[in-house]
């Protein structure tokens, strides 16, 4: 792990609570049975570190409330559906997506609906149809609850990295160990250091880079 920087103490022990309380709540000893429960337990878990973020990052108020919007239409999609594992992340309007879904249809569905939510600009869409039978052939798969732990790590180690603004970040990860990175960093420098931060965090396959710099 890379050496720690506090930053605003305040903060950083807010968000490590939040992310610690992710963790325990992905452990399979306390994971919902129900599949409609567990539909949305990666946008539940992450919601609020979200939420926060986004109150103090360096974006105007209207251009939050836009993402926030977003994410409302599409958690009542995800509702409506419910037999959905995603993970979703949000940054000025550009909407990223993962998952596996069980049957063509529903992941036909959800995408067809996704795509209509007003306001969306751009969607990275990386949700997958593979059947039960695949699945279990697939031996490198992570389970659901590990998605979320390694989630987790990623975002522990980009509050942890001197000079990331971690805040104009978002990180998604899939079951097979990638983890997706948005928002905006205020240099090249930054971009590459947060790169690399997620690349060796421990877990994490491959690095999709959707962040982009803007001082």
């Amino acid at each position: 792990m890379m050496g720690l920087h506090f930053g605003n103490p305040k903060r950083f022990l807010m968000r490590l609570q939040k992310a610690t309380a992710a963790a325990l709540l992905a452990t399979p000893a306390l994971a919902l049975t129900p599949t409609t429960a567990v539909a949305q337990l990666g946008d539940i878990l992450k919601a609020p570190k979200t939420l926060i973020d986004r109150a103090i990052e360096a974006r105007s108020a209207e251009d939050i409330a836009k993402d926030n919007r977003v994410v409302i239409d599409v958690n009542a999609i995800m509702a409506e559906i419910g037999t959905i594992k995603a993970s979703t992340e949000i940054y000025e309007q550009d909407l990223l997506i993962t998952g596996i879904f069980a049957d063509q249809e529903t992941h036909d569905s959800f995408l067809e609906q996704v795509r209509q939510v007003r306001g969306l600009k751009q969607l990275y869409w990386h949700a997958i149809f593979m059947s039960d039978a695949e699945r279990e052939k697939r031996t490198d798969l992570l389970e659901w609850d590990d998605v979320l732990v390694l989630e987790t790590k990623v975002d522990i180690e980009m509050v942890s990295t001197r000079g990331v603004a971690d805040v104009n970040f978002r990180t998604a990860a899939d079951s097979f160990g990638t983890v997706y990175l948005m928002g905006r960093a205020r240099s090249v420098e930054e971009l590459k250091k947060a790169v690399d931060t997620v690349a060796h965090t421990e877990g994490v396959g491959r690095v999709v880079n959707y962040a982009f710099v803007r001082p």
